[in-house]
């Protein structure tokens, strides 16, 4: 049964622990005063090199349980089990002689409550009131129930965490994720490995991977408009992008071009612009991609001959159209093999490289453009076929041996027993592993050595064929 409960208070955390909280990444919080348990209020984020704030508070929260620790090697526990680095933890230990551990279960709200209240410095890890009373209710905890009672167990014990990589990666993602949606997809994907996502991010995956098993099915139907706005999201979604405001040529799934504009239009990293054609069984005439020609001179004067050129299109083209795309330098390509592209992104986030698709859709057969673009496809899942090999050798080796970090050199003898997928000679091998224990992929961690052939890797998450 959903509370409703009035709140007049909150508590005033820097803002950086208040993120953290709502993310998930830890459950508790330092106060300066003493919280009982049971004691409910909302969070104030604080942001103290703001001369005038105006706060956003997101969440409230209800005190679970209190601790008091004062032992150093408590600290160091604590630190790996939360975003405190341990010589704040140890500053703070030396001030008060102990510090105050307040276990928070958090519950977002509804939507943001705004105020406008100056704060003091002297007011953080304090209550202050608030100017009216805010209605909350425990619909939506940050982390269900089971969650929430193992992560409440593991600090109250101080275990160690199952997963410190992991762990540590997060660390290093979270600022990075704010503006990198590869960031922000790894860091998803490993909240959920760890268990701290809720099933609403799997159902954000799922959504998304619903509309994108509708590209071929619409584009072989007569539904022209959806058709086009599975289209614009589907190049958005390959990483294209275009601020361009013109409504008869961009990208912006819910502002279609209409009559007389060009279908879809992206202007970065490179111009392409495109025009769709939903059909069942009608042939696709001349007309087509004649109208591609006359529509991009018509709002892309400047641009248009230096764009990309693309057709989607579902039927069958006629002798006329076809030539018509070959002698224009068009690329015909049906909704299956857009579906097989973008399905290939969905599952494995940043593996299209928008300027080698580029050089792909620049060369040579034109017209008819699905073998030379299944070729493509076909480059990129062997790579992901590499890379997961690799992984498997990494981990595999873990498990049989019991070392934690193996050398360059094992792991190439290794490799070369392992029936690999493709010749490799060291430093590829080396430099694939390098990508693979980079902070944006997280598949492996890495020990650096003197130097390249010294460098130690060890297991973090599998990367898993689809």
């Amino acid at each position: 049964m959903n509370l409703l409960l009035p709140i007049s208070t909150a508590l005033c955390l820097p803002t950086s622990d208040i993120a953290a909280l709502i993310q998930g990444r830890i459950i508790a919080a330092i106060p300066k005063m003493f919280i009982r348990p049971g004691q409910k209020f909302a969070l104030y984020p604080v942001d103290l090199f703001a001369i005038e704030e105006k706060v956003s508070i997101q969440a409230w929260a209800k005190c679970e349980l209190t601790q008091i620790l004062d032992e150093s090697l408590s600290l160091e526990r604590l630190s790996r089990l939360t975003i405190w680095a341990q010589d704040a933890l140890d500053k703070i230990l030396h001030q008060q002689q102990h510090i105050f551990l307040c276990y928070l279960r958090l519950y977002k709200l509804s939507q943001p409550y705004e105020i406008s209240v100056k704060i003091e410095s002297n007011k953080l890890g304090k209550f202050v009131g608030l100017p009216n009373y805010l209605t909350v209710s425990d619909a939506n905890p940050v982390l269900p129930d089971n969650i929430f009672a193992t992560r409440k167990r593991q600090l109250e014990k101080l275990e160690p965490p199952q997963h410190p990589e992991l762990e540590e990666l997060l660390d290093v993602l979270s600022p990075l994720a704010i503006n990198n949606p590869a960031a922000k997809q790894l860091e998803k994907n490993i909240n959920i490995f760890l268990g701290w996502s809720n099933q609403q991010t799997v159902n954000n995956i799922d959504s998304e991977l619903a509309w994108i098993k509708k590209i071929a099915e619409v584009g072989n139907s007569s539904d022209g408009n959806e058709f086009e706005r599975l289209v614009r999201k589907s190049f958005i979604k390959l990483g294209f992008s275009c601020s361009n405001t013109n409504p008869k040529a961009n990208l912006d799934p819910e502002k279609l071009g209409g009559a007389g504009g060009v279908d879809f239009y992206c202007e970065s990293p490179y111009p392409v612009v495109g025009e769709c054609k939903a059909t069942k069984s009608e042939k696709v005439p001349s007309g087509t991609p004649g109208q591609l020609i006359k529509l991009g001179h018509a709002h892309l004067p400047q641009i248009y001959d230096f764009c990309v050129k693309i057709i989607l299109a579902a039927g069958e083209l006629t002798k006329d159209a076809i030539l018509t795309a070959q002698n224009n330098q068009m690329n015909v390509i049906t909704p299956e093999i857009l579906e097989k592209l973008v399905k290939l992104q969905s599952n494995y986030q940043g593996c299209i490289n928008l300027f080698e698709l580029k050089q792909c859709l620049q060369q040579e057969p034109f017209g008819l453009a699905d073998d030379k673009i299944i070729g493509y496809i076909s480059k990129i899942e062997n790579n992901i076929k590499l890379r997961s090999h690799l992984i498997e050798i990494v981990k595999k080796h873990q498990e049989n041996t019991g070392d934690k970090y193996i050398e360059v050199a094992t792991l190439y003898g290794a490799y070369g027993y392992s029936k690999p997928p493709q010749s490799l000679n060291r430093q590829e091998m080396h430099e694939i592993l390098i990508e693979l224990s980079s902070p944006l992929t997280g598949y492996l961690g890495r020990i650096k050595g003197t130097d390249w052939n010294s460098d130690k890797f060890y297991f973090l998450r599998d990367l898993p064929i689809e």
